[in-house]
């Protein structure tokens, strides 16, 4: 066995990466997937598309360098989390659009929940705060507007999954109906502290259980890939939601450990070990990839808006023509002039988390131009990931002395700077970049005994740059107060 197969289904593409014995990644391709806006603040995706795009990139792939289905010893499966697919169980056609995680459609539903009496042991058991983010109101959502949907799913002709799920389902040609803590614990359906779907939740959502998919570990063999699929049975051995598994592929599998990823949106984590969090400061509790029978968990930031507002800007208001040369516009000035961005397209996330908040620039004057709008862009991810890091100090009792990046932001090298800067302590950038596939590639091989042992792929990881802070605390602690400034004249 050569290689181990990891799959990462994103909310804009799906990639699949081959590695070797010595976790270097020895092939890779990306398929993208469009995303559609159907209402204000709404977000959908085309769930067979998702499965096509992601069965496209695994045969590109292989291709890449001629590997072998027979070669393969394992997969490993990464996925936006949250997203919602809802599908006929004997068919296995979705019923309806799957319902992505940035999507606002249900806020007015999690608004009267948050305002409940059910409230307080929704985020006790749950460790999150109650918001349109996460699955239970989407799955919802998609029984209560889909005809005949209810009825169906009372009978058990349905079935549930966020990405994970659906694509295990697919690749094992409907045998395997399963998820992992780390995904499980992203519905607001799962108690955090047992590890399993909760009757009462599941009551207060109104979805029948038998829609859901077994919980199973995080590392360990769970299925098989249909040989109808790629020409050879293949252990399905690795599950986690993209930011867990970011966390493993930073080798952060101890508690203390932090990485923040810059993507889509924004993801910063802390492995707690086996100590289940409970933030005060309104931060999520989840679990992280466990590697046998025990829970781990880990402290999470989610920020809905990062690389997105880059893409607005050359997508929508077409200021940059491609992601890289925000770079250079940036570093063509000293500063914004005053200017930032608060990116709230679909809501504030961690630790506002107000979905009426709406994005805006503040502090322009006839002086503003171009550069200095792609510049806010850029600081606005880092400014948002300061908050994040301030809340997990505030919850730890300790500051944070080291923070590893990735993500495709994660390469804009005056971006990691700033945040150096902004935060006022190292960021740390490893040589492979694409740690959300490594780590589903070493959950998997770690499952099937490719890799021997935890410090073996621990010591896989090298850094690639480190970034120190540099810049004086008065110019840090003004830019700062900026910020506070702009956030709250947006939330108002």
């Amino acid at each position: 066995m050569r290689y181990i197969l990891s799959l990462d289904e994103g909310t804009t593409s799906a990639r699949a990466a081959l590695y070797n014995q010595e976790g270097r990644r020895l092939a890779m391709a990306t398929v993208p997937i469009p995303c559609r806006y159907p209402e204000s603040g709404w977000v959908e995706q085309d769930a067979a598309q998702i499965w096509t795009a992601q069965l496209d990139a695994m045969r590109r792939t292989l291709a890449e360098i001629d590997a072998q289905p027979q070669e393969i010893a394992a997969v490993g499966i990464t996925n936006q989390r949250e997203t919602t697919v809802v599908w006929d169980r004997h068919t296995g056609a979705p019923i309806a659009p799957a319902i992505v995680w940035q999507c606002r459609r249900t806020a007015d539903r999690c608004r009267a929940l948050a305002a409940s009496p059910d409230a307080a042991r929704i985020t006790a058991k749950t460790g999150l705060v109650i918001d349109a983010y996460f699955s239970g109101s989407k799955v919802e959502w998609i029984l209560d507007h889909t005809p005949g949907a209810r009825e169906r799913a009372e009978a058990g002709d349905l079935l549930f999954g966020n990405i994970d799920t659906w694509l295990i389902w697919n690749l094992s040609a409907g045998a395997t109906h399963v998820t992992d803590p780390t995904n499980a614990s992203r519905t607001m359906l799962m108690d955090l502290a047992s590890g399993d779907w909760d009757e009462e939740l599941l009551g207060i959502f109104r979805i029948p259980r038998a829609m859901l998919p077994r919980i199973v570990p995080s590392s360990g063999v769970c299925g098989q890939v249909a040989a109808t699929i790629l020409g050879a049975e293949i252990p399905i051995a690795g599950i986690a939601g993209d930011q867990q598994a970011a966390l493993a592929g930073q080798a952060c599998f101890r508690k203390g450990l932090s990485k923040n990823t810059y993507g889509t949106g924004c993801f910063a984590l802390l492995h707690t070990g086996a100590e289940m969090p409970v933030s005060a400061h309104r931060l999520l509790g989840t679990r992280a990839a466990n590697l046998g029978a025990g829970a781990q968990f880990a402290v999470e930031g989610s920020i809905f808006i990062a690389g997105a507002a880059v893409q607005w800007l050359r997508d929508k208001v077409g200021l940059i023509e491609s992601a890289p040369e925000t770079e250079q516009i940036a570093l063509s000035i000293n500063d914004t002039g005053g200017v930032y961005l608060v990116p709230a397209f679909v809501g504030l996330g961690a630790p506002h988390w107000d979905a009426a908040a709406r994005a805006s620039f503040t502090g322009m004057t006839l002086a503003t131009g171009r550069t200095e709008l792609v510049r806010a862009t850029l600081e606005s991810m880092a400014y948002q990931t300061r908050e994040l890091v301030q809340a997990m100090e505030a919850d730890s009792g300790a500051p944070l002395t080291e923070l590893r990046v990735d993500g495709g932001a994660a390469q804009n090298n005056f971006l990691m700077q700033f945040q150096a800067d902004v935060l006022g302590c190292r960021v740390v950038r490893p040589q492979d970049n694409e740690t959300t596939a490594l780590g589903a590639a070493y959950l998997a091989g770690l499952a099937v005994g490719y890799w021997s042992s935890l410090a073996e792929v621990e010591s896989f990881w090298k850094a690639d740059r480190v970034f120190e802070p540099a810049m004086p605390h008065s110019q840090r602690d003004a830019l700062w107060a900026g910020w506070q400034a702009a956030v709250a004249r947006t939330r108002a």
